[in-house]
């Protein structure tokens, strides 16, 4: 049997800190490998990636993972009470950068897949693709490795993302969809000015106030039937300014949005631009805008994945999983578009924290969980 606690922590040693990939697909294309898998490495942009494939190439019925091995930078190593790349386990704890977020994950899902095709090959392919590019830019991760798909006529049918869902206990919680996610930058411009003589000046902050203010104070909707309602965060405002007795030029401003599927990008960002230029003109000030959609919100609708995955939590913990199109984005944005995709993972308490870790045992219950999926889907 393949251990996945193992696996995690010759996992969580490699220091893949996004975007490098430091050995941590080429231990998996190894186990992959061995287990006959044919492994193709679809590296772009700097970034490394994995497709791995077991079973005939476009068979009808293909059950897809999909993951990502790069981590967060650990921050002050200093703060950590455990190595942060050391695995260590202690009172059934194991620590380190990546043991929730995703390394678990994917070390559950690949030894549930590699143990699942040795003991009961099925009657079709199980696809596995890796990234070390979702905690970065995401630029050239998932999405390189389906458009390495598209060329190579590759399919998953449908697709299972193994990122931490469950908010507090395992098994509470799968996700069927995410939010939408954009970030506005706004910079004021100004005429600078000594503070003692506002009038011979154009001051830009009592403008990027107003313009602040209005867009945290509106209500962009009430949500709808599968999600919660959009956000707006203002996370930035500022001058650089350090003297007390000059009106600075410029400010600038940043927000972040997080969407329903009431709302779209290209709508919110028609919206920020016009209050943009709504206080440009009442303050007689300029204001440029540049806008990021990192990715529009999506729903796979409750159904016969969903119907799957939920079944096979319930039968492994005991907990019917709540359908859910909470947190932020993940890589399921992309693979939206490919197949049906679900995400289902570990409790993600401790996610990007100093002292990140998970319990040991819920690493073996997540492979059963997967080995019970995989069985199920093609039974």
């Amino acid at each position: 049997m393949t251990d996945p606690v193992q696996l995690t922590a010759d996992l969580i040693r490699c220091p893949s800190v996004t975007p490098e990939e430091g050995g941590a697909l080429v231990r998996l294309e190894a186990l992959l490998s061995d287990a006959g898998f044919d492994c193709t490495r679809v590296d772009r942009g700097g970034v490394s990636n994995l497709f791995a494939r077991w079973g005939e190439k476009g068979h009808a019925r293909s059950f897809g993972f999909n993951g990502h091995t790069d981590v967060v930078p650990v921050g002050d190593e200093a703060a950590w009470t455990m190595p942060p790349f050391g695995a260590a386990i202690r009172d059934g704890v194991m620590y380190g950068r990546g043991t929730t977020d995703m390394k678990s994950g994917v070390a559950a899902f690949a030894a549930a897949a590699v143990d699942f095709v040795r003991d009961t090959p099925p009657d079709g392919a199980v696809i596995l693709t890796l990234t070390g590019d979702e905690e970065g830019d995401a630029l050239h991760g998932t999405t390189a490795l389906l458009d390495y798909m598209d060329g190579a006529d590759e399919r998953m049918s449908v697709c299972l993302v193994g990122e931490p869902t469950c908010p507090n206990t395992m098994g509470e919680m799968m996700k069927i969809g995410r939010r939408g996610s954009m970030t506005a930058w706004f910079t004021v411009t100004g005429v600078q000015g000594h503070s003692a003589y506002p009038h011979r000046a154009k001051n830009p902050l009592p403008a990027m106030a107003r313009l602040m203010h209005d867009l945290a104070s509106h209500e962009l909707d009430q949500g709808s039937d599968h999600f919660d309602a959009s956000t707006l965060a203002v996370v930035n405002i500022d001058t650089g300014n350090t003297a007390t007795n000059v009106i600075p030029a410029q400010c600038s401003g940043t927000i972040n949005i997080r969407f329903n599927d009431l709302q779209s990008g290209a709508e919110l960002s028609t919206w920020l631009r016009a209050k943009a230029q709504s206080v440009a003109d009442a303050c007689d000030v300029e204001v440029a805008v540049r806008i990021k959609i990192s990715g529009e919100s999506f729903l796979t609708p409750p159904g016969p994945l969903s119907d799957l995955v939920g079944k096979a939590v319930e039968d492994e913990t005991g907990v019917a999983p709540e359908m859910s199109t909470t947190g932020g984005t993940s890589d399921a944005r992309f693979v939206k578009s490919h197949c049906p995709v679900v995400e289902f993972g570990l409790v993600g308490r401790t996610m990007h924290q100093v002292d990140e870790c998970v319990e040991v045992a819920q690493i073996e219950q997540l492979k059963a969980i997967y080995t019970r999926i995989l069985r199920d889907y093609f039974a």
